[in-house]
């Protein structure tokens, strides 16, 4: 989306709490790198709210700068909802991703839109490529309460997390039915080894779609260790993700135009234009380490590795220096070429004239014929085949 001016909402992300704990700027800036804080929360605000529709409650809202060179407008807009009680998930997040076979409408319509929620401050039209989310992306925690059954609690015999469990939690972070996306049996096994313990107590998923928290005992109600796990999923743990979020935007618009450097004149403007957007983009966003402790370095990764980040920005770099060694070829021809037409003008000239003056001839009449003789001597040296190749390298056709 993109947002004209500063939204008349109170700076910083939601300041959640647990126990006497607060999540707000200064509270999260401590868990990560200067550099990650100030990309997470120099432009950022949030505003409280409560407004319910069906089984969705919104608790609040936050909008954050994402600005990139060619999108200067450009932000990320997060929705903080509460589900009801006994209310199936799967179902909602198929209607989410709008799955043919989901069979209840998109949750995120009518008053739940974003166009909705967020009009009177941001402009939420989708926004033109390369930034190509078709749906939003969703991050879910889900507790497992007295009516959810066992399919996602521990074995209280060997205490191992049954498979079903993890193939629940794939459901959730890709908000699709085995209907839906079919998983071959081949990939079950790399699929699970995705997953990642927090601990003993919940697991976690990172897809391309979204991302899903899933418990594995059963939710004892308020003041369960379930407060302090869903304060982190929708703090510390979402930052990692929007950072990974930012970071995916930025190498989507770095790739798409290194794939245009070659359209139009002025080759080295444009390459010196992008090395200067890789070197900002690395010193400010590109980051693969947040925190000195706890998961979220390990979400951002797994994040960055669904989207092939790191692989990407390599090979932005690897593009980018062979664009610069190119352009530093053409130049280097080019002042050759201009060296070789400095040789070329002045050898038979400068040749003309010293044999005037060892001969003492100072005659205008022989002055002008050295002259003339020179510039046919240019020209025949320019028709043969080194004058074609110093004349092609001073026009840059080596390019």
């Amino acid at each position: 989306m993109a947002l004209e001016e500063d939204p008349p909402w109170p700076a910083g992300p939601l300041p959640f709490t647990v126990g006497a704990q607060a999540g707000d700027a200064d509270g999260r800036r401590g868990l990560f790198t200067p550099a990650a804080a100030r990309a997470l929360y120099d432009r950022r605000w949030h505003r409280w709210t409560s407004q319910a529709e069906g089984p969705l409650r919104l608790d609040g809202m936050e909008l954050l700068r994402t600005p990139t060179a060619r999108a200067a407008q450009q932000a990320l807009a997060v929705l903080h909802f509460t589900v009801a009680a006994g209310t199936p998930m799967l179902p909602m997040l198929r209607a989410i991703s709008h799955r043919r076979q989901a069979g209840q409408p998109d949750p995120l319509a009518g008053a739940m839109a974003p166009a909705a929620l967020l009009g009177a401050v941001a402009d939420t039209a989708a926004p033109a490529a390369p930034f190509a989310l078709s749906r939003p992306y969703t991050v879910v925690f889900l507790a497992p309460g007295p009516g959810f059954g066992a399919l996602a609690l521990r074995d209280a015999g060997t205490g191992e997390v049954p498979a079903e469990a993890d193939d629940f939690l794939r459901s959730l972070a890709s908000r699709s039915a085995p209907v839906d996306l079919p998983a071959a049996p081949e990939s079950v096994p790399g699929i699970r080894a995705q997953v990642r313990r927090i601990s003993a107590d919940w697991s976690a998923l990172v897809l391309r779609q979204g991302a899903a928290f899933l418990g594995h005992r059963a939710d004892t109600g308020a003041g369960d260790f379930y407060d302090r796990a869903a304060y982190n999923a929708r703090t510390v743990y979402l930052d990692a993700l929007l950072l990974g979020t930012v970071q995916r935007n930025h190498i989507d618009e770095l790739t798409d135009d290194l794939s245009g450097v070659f359209e139009g004149p002025g080759l080295a403007r444009r390459v010196a234009a992008l090395e200067q957007r890789i070197a900002l983009f690395r010193s400010t966003y590109w980051r693969q380490h947040l925190s000195a402790h706890g998961p979220a370095n390990g979400l951002l990764m797994d994040f960055q590795q669904k989207h092939r980040l790191p692989e990407r920005f390599e090979q932005i770099l690897a593009e980018a220096a062979d664009y610069a060694r190119l352009v530093q070829t053409q130049e280097s021809q080019q002042i050759a070429g201009a060296l070789g037409v400095l040789t070329v003008l002045g050898l038979p000239l400068g040749t003309a004239l010293s044999i005037l003056q060892v001969l003492g001839d100072s005659r205008p009449r022989d002055l002008v014929l050295a002259l003339t003789a020179s510039l046919a001597a240019t020209a025949a040296a320019l028709t043969t085949r080194y004058g074609r190749l110093v004349l092609s390298s001073l026009r840059g056709r080596a390019r």
